[in-house]
């Protein structure tokens, strides 16, 4: 069995065999479930992580590959998010997965680190294998699906005393400063017993954000809701990680502690739903992550007709 560890960015050969990989495999464990595609994986393969550092391993001709972000800021020195590690379905049962493990586990101590953490679906093979090495569910989610080719609910009108904004792209810079400060509201957000810390946010951070998504082929568009001030109230996202598929992305959805109860976040994402059928008409579903315990914005998404896919959680393994 050999194990590369990539020196560098991936060939487009490389990238090849990773994304056969991957897709592969996801049409084995998420049949129905939209594959990323080559430029999504292209983007995150070839251009560095903004937070941190990569590891990539590729397992005998790309039968397995393995990636891992090491985080580089003080607060998480400590940690590691094990962002993808994956066995082509005719390569399993084998122990490569275990072998290309022992490996990105060598890594994670070589560098210091007391704790990885991976994003895993529930009742498949990952969750499976996961707890085999002895990772735990300390964040239990789901994936929620919203057809965007169905008729949407009518746009209501904003609460008096706030404007609709909306940036295709990095956002302006005389908005980047009150949108970072908007994005340190998400500190109240659910995150179980994850260790990983949220680095403040600044518009320099914020910057970073973006001009990552765009480096990596894809696209982003922030709507927020302002008031007279100059406060970002409430804010959402949308990421399309290959303009030309068929799945985007809702990140971060914020209303500030302040402003709740007033119907911002409904409003923002009513908002994001025109501006993504009028950009891409070929667009047919936006798919985001909420924690089982954020009952507000699992609400907000039900009445937008969202609806739940899988289960899905983070695992965290103490080293």
């Amino acid at each position: 069995m050999t194990i590369a560890k990539l020196s560098g960015p991936p060939t487009d050969a490389e990238v090849d065999g990773w994304a056969a990989t991957l897709v592969a495999a996801h049409a084995a464990d998420l049949p129905g479930v939209p594959a990323p595609t080559r430029v999504e994986i292209a983007g995150r393969l070839q251009v560095p992580p903004a937070r941190g550092r990569a590891a990539l391993w590729i397992a005998d001709g790309s039968a397995a590959v393995a990636g891992l972000l090491l985080f580089m800021d003080e607060a998480n020195s400590h940690t590691a998010f094990l962002d993808v590690l994956a066995v082509r379905p005719d390569a399993r049962r084998q122990g490569i997965g275990t072998a290309v493990w022992q490996r990105v586990r060598e890594e994670l101590l070589a560098q210091g680190r007391t704790s990885v953490e991976a994003m895993v679906d529930l009742g498949g093979p990952g969750q499976a294998f996961a707890e085999s090495l002895g990772f735990r569910n300390v964040l239990p989610m789901a994936w929620y699906v919203q057809d965007v080719t169905r008729p949407q609910p009518p746009q209501a009108a904003v609460t008096p005393g706030y404007e609709l904004r909306a940036w295709h792209g990095p956002v302006s810079d005389d908005w980047a400063r009150p949108v970072a400060e908007a994005h340190g509201a998400m500190e109240d957000a659910p995150m179980g017993d994850v260790e990983e810390k949220i680095e403040p946010w600044t518009p320099e951070r914020l910057h970073a954000a973006y001009r990552l998504i765009l480096d990596r082929g894809g696209e982003v568009t922030t709507v927020a809701a302002v008031t007279g001030s100059g406060e970002v109230a409430a804010y959402t996202e949308l990421v399309l990680p290959d303009p030309g598929g068929e799945r985007a992305l809702q990140y971060d959805t914020v209303v500030v502690p302040a402003h709740r109860g007033r119907g911002l976040g409904r409003a923002v994402k009513l908002r994001m739903l025109e501006l993504a059928a009028q950009r891409y008409p070929g667009l047919r579903q936006i798919a985001t992550t909420v924690a089982d315990e954020n009952t507000p914005m699992r609400t907000v998404n039900e009445s937008l007709g969202y609806r739940r896919e899988r289960g899905t959680a983070y695992f965290q393994l103490k080293l």
